[in-house]
């Protein structure tokens, strides 16, 4: 079933960040007193990293029990551990060193200088979300609470970019991406199913050169030339934006109303 999105509107990047992560922290908190634990897939990007910078700087992070919180990630470059470009690496960056997490419960993608190839490591993250997925998930992925994505300029969530042949995959929950775009350009990421078996899925889009991406994903576009079209949760489909990214939206689809 495909949710329709909703979108919030914010004026600047900054205040966006600072939304998302009291409304992460929310999700988290509900779902903790709900269930015991909570299950989120982390985003690199200028906005994911900006949203954990901003959780890390939130006083009300103290409120999530960081040991019951399992991370996952919802793409990742295939290079070196440690390396800085690593969307891992970022987010310990800005946030995983300085809160005390469960080692058990975070799961990095596997790194370049592992033992596998990047098709191989695809294949191993899979089973690793394919182990944590209970009877009550009713598939090969966990139910995330949320899952986070940053939006490419060319529509690109995660590593599915335009047309190439990640973004057709319908079977595997992970694929390893080759000749991608963007530097790196070997990567390893979900698909469009694993991302669907999320609760929420949040798609952050901040700055003008978002905009165009916005506007086509929220148009009617198809997943295959648009994968940000095709990225939405079971319950919930939300798209974060700041003004500049929603400055060509179509006003008579979603009339603007800034937060």
């Amino acid at each position: 079933m495909t949710t329709s999105p909703q979108l919030v509107v914010h004026r600047d990047k900054e205040l966006m960040a600072q939304a998302a992560a009291a409304r992460l922290i929310t999700k988290i908190v509900d779902a903790q007193a709900a269930r015991g634990y909570a299950s989120v897939v982390l985003t690199g990007g200028r906005n994911g990293n900006g949203l954990l910078a901003a959780l890390s700087a939130a006083p009300a992070r103290d409120a999530i029990d960081w040991t019951r919180l399992d991370l996952w990630w919802g793409d990742e470059r295939f290079l070196p551990d440690g390396d800085p470009e690593r969307n891992y690496t970022q987010a310990r960056e800005a946030l995983l060193d300085s809160v005390p997490l469960n080692p058990d419960r975070v799961h990095p993608m596997p790194a370049s200088d592992g033992p596998w190839e990047v098709d191989a490591a695809a294949q191993v993250y899979a089973a690793e979300l394919a182990a944590a997925a209970g009877p009550e998930d009713h598939g090969p992925v966990p139910t995330f609470d949320v899952l986070m994505l940053g939006v490419g300029p060319d529509t690109h969530v995660a590593s599915l970019f335009p047309e190439l042949p990640a973004v057709r995959e319908t079977e595997r929950t992970v694929v390893g991406v080759h000749g991608a775009p963007k530097p790196p350009p070997t990567r390893v990421s979900l698909t469009l199913p694993a991302i669907r078996a999320a609760r929420e899925v949040w798609l952050l889009a901040a700055g003008e050169d978002k905009a165009e991406a916005a506007a086509i994903a929220l148009s009617g576009a198809g997943e295959i030339q648009a994968p940000a079209a095709g990225a939405y949760g079971r319950s919930r489909t939300l798209w974060l934006l700041d003004s500049a990214a929603a400055s060509q939206l179509p006003p008579e689809l979603y009339p603007p109303a800034i937060a």
